[in-house]
């Protein structure tokens, strides 16, 4: 399971030119499953996305989480997050989750996580979607389980 993380000031994420959601300072996550990933997996990185400190605190130190700040969390399946692209000049997509299985994970994920955050925001799993933010910092960290 693999989240590439990115503080915003703000992001939204628009299909066929309809926004779908937006939040405003918090956490954009791109999610990407691969085939050995579970709900066990997906609780421990909640856990880590809900908790990691990444905000500032009075002193300027990343001392703060999104659960701190009351921030918002918008949370998208990235499909390509999980290609291999250690060989050649095309990305592979065997170590990808399936998106019969990947799909139900996805939702496990966005439902966990609507127990913690008040303001949630999601893609569409599987749709063309335009992700628009302005990164803070620029700060995007990358993480897996």
């Amino acid at each position: 399971m693999i989240a590439l993380l990115q503080r915003v000031n703000w992001a939204r994420v628009s299909i066929e030119g309809e926004t779908r959601a937006q939040i405003d300072k918090g956490l954009l996550v791109l999610l990407g499953l691969e085939k050995e990933d579970d709900e066990g997996k997906a609780d421990k990185l909640l856990h880590k996305l809900l908790n990691y400190r990444v905000f500032a605190d009075a002193d300027g130190k990343m001392n703060l989480s999104l659960l701190d700040i009351e921030g918002g969390l918008l949370l998208v399946s990235q499909f390509t997050l999980a290609a291999t692209t250690d060989k050649g000049l095309r990305p592979g997509f065997s170590s990808a989750m399936p998106p019969g299985l990947a799909q139900p994970l996805y939702d496990y994920m966005v439902t966990q996580a609507g127990k913690s955050v008040a303001k949630l925001g999601t893609g569409e799993f599987g749709a063309d979607m335009k992700v628009a933010l302005e990164n803070d910092g620029p700060v995007t960290f990358s993480l897996q389980v």
